[in-house]
């Protein structure tokens, strides 16, 4: 059960993915999940091209075990940044959107594993058509930007598809759920909040709390942050976004358009670049292009500077089946332990 199609492509031992999510999954949290037999992914869409660098040289030190990185496909710079992960010899590329062709045989070319995330079956099967050499499906379950579908219907339309592995991400959190996913014809689960909420993550401690005592009714979807459906927790700030003009929230997003420039080394001319790609990718109007300059530093607030009162705290649904805080290692082998156990319940049925 342990090797799957994933864990032969990407060399883990075990078919389980820590995702990347942004402001979390930094060199220390990817590292212990690679030490762990998972295969962990480096977040890089705050990062300047220096800093990715550095990032991925301090999760060399720390492990052995191969990783991946994140990146936006649509970033102006992404070039630079897949040039980044081919000199450092990164095993991995994922995208949260769509690469292109180009960049897809770029990576291949090099001999790194391309990893897109898609939302939709026809998304899969135009990845893969472009030579995709995996992708990872997200059913409506999942944290952060995300669909309708849930994963249970999203999933089984994509095994269909495609040739090439998948992994299944959206409501994961044990070993009942990876023999789930096996059985529908995944490769393998990647889970987000389960490796957010270990105490190998940097995220303050008193935001793990909140996620802790978290229900599943507490966890929703709102569009007030940038215009797209996006899970997060409920807060009081939710709740006043929700509540906001047009107006203010534009106001707020300037100021936070600043504040992500001075962070990630980003030009205004690249940043009006970036804003282009992604109206034209998603069909927005300006407005919430600018809105969506809001998502990284209200992010930032809550999972780096503690500040859950002026930040949001993206989540998957499993917040609210979520009860403690054991390591990166401790935690894969649980769910390994679950999963084998669950197997030998199903054989003794037979």
């Amino acid at each position: 059960m342990r090797e799957t199609a994933l864990t032969r492509l990407v060399g883990v031992r075990h078919p389980i993915v820590q995702t990347g999510m942004g402001w979390v999954a930094g060199p220390r949290l990817v590292a212990a999940t690679a030490n762990a037999g998972a295969l962990g992914i480096l977040a890089s869409a705050t990062m300047t091209p220096g800093r990715l660098r550095a990032a991925v040289r301090e999760a060399r030190a720390r492990t052995d075990a191969p990783f991946g990185v994140n990146l936006r496909a649509d970033a102006a710079d992404a070039g630079e940044r897949v040039r980044i992960l081919v000199e450092e010899g990164v095993r991995v590329a994922s995208f949260a959107l769509a690469p292109s062709r180009e960049l897809i045989g770029e990576l291949k070319e090099a001999g790194v594993v391309v990893m897109p995330t898609v939302g939709a079956r026809r998304h899969a099967e135009k990845v893969a058509a472009w030579g995709a050499d995996a992708v990872l499906v997200q059913g409506a379950e999942g944290g952060g930007h995300t669909g309708e579908v849930a994963t249970s219907v999203l999933l089984p339309q994509v095994v269909d598809a495609v040739r090439i592995p998948v992994v299944a991400a959206g409501g994961f959190f044990d070993g009942r759920g990876l023999v789930a996913a096996l059985a529908y014809g995944a490769a393998g689960v990647a889970m987000g909040t389960r490796f957010l909420l270990t105490s190998d993550s940097t995220v303050p401690e008193a935001v793990k709390a909140r996620y802790l005592a978290a229900a599943v009714g507490d966890v929703t979807v709102t569009r007030a942050v940038d215009g797209l459906p996006h899970r997060m927790l409920r807060s009081d700030l939710v709740d006043a976004l929700e509540r906001a003009g047009r107006g203010r929230a534009l106001l707020r997003a300037v100021r936070h358009a600043s504040g992500l420039r001075r962070l990630s080394g980003l030009t205004w001319r690249r940043m009006i670049r970036d804003g282009l790609a992604l109206k034209h990718g998603k069909d927005l109007s300006w407005s919430q292009v600018l809105l969506a300059a809001n998502t990284p530093m209200l992010l930032k607030s809550a999972l780096v500077d503690g500040r859950t009162d002026l930040g949001v705290m993206a989540s998957g649904q499993v917040a609210g089946v979520i009860g403690d805080l054991p390591s990166c290692a401790e935690l894969v082998e649980r769910i390994i332990s679950e999963a084998d156990a669950t197997l030998e319940r199903l054989r003794a049925v037979r």
